[in-house]
């Protein structure tokens, strides 16, 4: 089993309104767009496709799309957007599933390799991809950069969100690469709390991972507008490629 951290029935039904910005055309538009254009004529398969905030427009636009999803709870909620025949999701993670076919691109958004707690299982993910890719298709992921340029001397927090409905902070532990991403999250007239771990990698890392799994870096950009990538860069989109 993955370390990967399940969720349940409350979070995945509020997860769309709480992530209404990550769903809205500003932030959807350029990242289906490059999505669109490495599928070209082929599948895509989306690790942890979740509610189908991604999966679901990208098949709108006539690409042909499959999902693996841990949570049974957060399929639950794709299903109310797409039937089985429109959205094929099989359960399971990210690093063993394997659905039938060949894709020509597989896709981890919005940090989510980082949900795999241990370098193996990452690893794992990347070689998975890699056995699912048809020759010459690309696999992408979607991660942050670890702020830890952000961190004086002695302090293992750093701020992300402080806003009138939430508070939003990462405690680091920089041995085991594990950062908890907590929430303070304002719901009537008290707080809700939540935190999830997750494991950090930097860029060179996943290029490592992707030369194990036998895939090739491509390109790697800021953002899915395709802003280039530098030092200052808070997060990056990445391209792998499997050799024809």
């Amino acid at each position: 089993m993955t370390s990967s951290e399940l969720w349940t029935r409350a979070t995945a039904d509020r997860y769309d309104a709480e992530e209404t910005e990550m769903s809205s055309a500003a932030v959807l538009g350029p990242t289906l767009d490059l999505l669109t254009e490495l599928a070209a004529d082929g599948r895509a398969l989306e690790f942890a496709i979740g509610t189908g905030r991604v999966g679901v427009p990208l098949r709108e636009r006539g690409v042909p799309v499959v999902g693996i999803e841990l949570s049974e709870h957060m399929t639950a909620v794709l299903r109310r957007k797409a039937d089985e025949d429109t959205l094929p999701v099989t359960l399971g993670d990210m690093a063993t599933t394997v659905v039938p076919g060949e894709f020509a691109v597989v896709y981890l958004v919005y940090n989510t390799i980082s949900n795999l707690l241990t370098q193996d299982e990452q690893v794992e993910c990347f070689r998975n991809a890699a056995r699912h890719l048809r020759p010459g298709g690309r696999f992408v992921i979607e991660l942050g950069v670890p702020p830890l340029r952000s961190l004086p001397p002695g302090q293992t927090a750093v701020p992300f969100d402080v806003s009138d409905r939430h508070l939003g902070f990462d405690t680091f532990d920089l041995v085991e690469q594990i950062l908890v991403s907590n929430h303070f999250t304002r719901d009537g007239d008290h707080y809700r709390r939540d935190n999830s771990r997750h494991r950090y990698a930097w860029p060179a890392e996943l290029d490592l991972m992707a030369r194990i799994a036998g895939l090739d870096l491509e390109c790697r950009y800021a953002d899915w507008d395709r802003t280039p990538f530098t030092q200052d860069s808070a997060k990056h989109i990445s391209v792998w490629r499997k050799p024809a």
